[in-house]
């Protein structure tokens, strides 16, 4: 699985993105080339190799020309009767939307009449066109961001003097976890927000177990003490993370409760096991294993629903069979088949599912054992 991470340890912004990623790979040449099935035209793409103590790209759109118009129907359209591929149209639809939606709070105003301003300039088309048509290339499998820098100061825009983050950026990030930032500057754009709100599956820590490239993007401000880049790490993933509680207080009759909530909350296997404590209390131990996007959903599940005080996680690999699903039918009834495959499709080990076999067992008044064993003489 090939995950992208965007560390947004000086914030994000359109150009930021899109010299991430060429920074990391994506070729200028492929971009432009892509670019021209917008049927814009009137910019040009120059690159900048940032040196220092961290080197990068700075990507600079550089425009000759406006739109007439740059309201989300008019740019709708414009993506719509484009030549690009119907991924890239998605997903770029998909972040204009967001802005549009934000715009929209923010003036008072349907969406479809939402206008846009700087991000309605030609570079910042670009730079949201140009991303999408990045992650195409890349194909990542899933996309995940750390948690968003929250600055205070003031940025003149089309409406005057305005607090930062920009009110429209504050619609796009509402529900996003925020970091403090030693920045008195707007370094979280309404371009850079929309994109990544669109795309993040989540926003936390780096579920990143081999890093196998990086990409860094240059924003055109500085910063004492930091440098005003976006950091892209891409390689593969931890396909899940294992949580552990011990518990000795607990009323054992809610354990039933807790794991139907952790199930709910996306975990993919849960497990009770008997421990000895300190001053040699019997005690639980409560084992779950999540997708790693889904970690935070389980913490709070067992912080909330049982009497622990504190969580242990870890990241572990997992290597699971492909499995389907085969109905049969035997001289008891229908029943469902598990199988699994090897690498090659080929099967290699078949087990009733557990489910049928009760509902036989109630149905023809039969053990369970009984039932198996003629499943398995069939």
């Amino acid at each position: 699985m090939v995950i992208a991470y965007f560390d947004c340890f000086s914030g994000i912004a359109g150009d930021m993105i899109l010299g991430a990623m060429v920074d990391a790979g994506l070729p200028l040449s492929y971009l432009k080339r892509e670019l021209s099935k917008l049927s814009v035209g009137g910019f040009e793409i120059k690159l900048q190799r940032q040196k220092g103590p961290v080197g990068g790209t700075n990507l600079h759109v550089i425009t000759k020309k406006e739109l007439p118009r740059s309201d989300y129907t008019t740019i709708r359209a414009l993506i719509n009767r484009s030549k690009l591929s119907s991924e890239v149209k998605l997903i770029s639809s998909a972040v204009f939307e967001r802005l549009a939606e934000a715009e929209g709070k923010v003036h008072g105003v349907p969406k479809e009449r939402a206008h846009f301003h700087e991000v309605g300039a030609i570079d910042s088309i670009v730079d949201i066109i140009g991303s999408a048509i990045g992650f195409e290339y890349f194909g990542f499998d899933e996309i995940y961001s750390s948690p968003l820098p929250m600055t205070r100061g003031r940025i003149r825009s089309a409406h005057g003097l305005l607090p930062v983050p920009a009110p429209a950026t504050l619609h796009l990030i509402k529900g996003v976890p925020l970091e403090k930032a030693p920045v008195r500057d707007e370094i979280v754009t309404p371009t850079g927000a929309a994109i990544i709100t669109t795309v993040a599956k989540h926003f936390g820590e780096c579920p990143l177990h081999k890093i196998e490239t990086l990409g860094y993007g240059f924003g055109d401000k500085r910063f004492p003490g930091i440098p005003n880049a976006l950091r892209l790490m891409i390689g593969e993933g931890y396909p899940v993370v294992v949580i552990e509680a011990n518990i000795d207080d607990m009323n054992p009759q809610i354990f039933d409760h807790v794991m139907e909530r952790l199930f709910r909350a996306g975990a993919v296997d849960v497990m009770l096991q008997p421990i000895q404590m300190k001053k040699n209390r019997p005690a639980v131990m409560l084992h779950c294993q999540a997708p790693w996007d889904k970690k935070d959903k389980v913490i709070d599940v067992i912080l909330r629903e049982t009497t622990t005080m504190g969580v242990r996680y870890y990241p572990v690999e997992r290597k699971v069979l492909k499995r389907g699903f085969k109905t049969v039918k035997t001289r008891l009834g229908k029943i469902r088949m598990k199988t699994a495959y090897d690498n090659d499709d080929k099967a290699i080990k078949s087990v009733p599912e557990y489910e049928d076999v009760i509902k036989l067992a109630r149905k023809t008044g039969r053990s369970v054992l009984s039932i198996l064993n003629e499943i398995k003489d069939r």
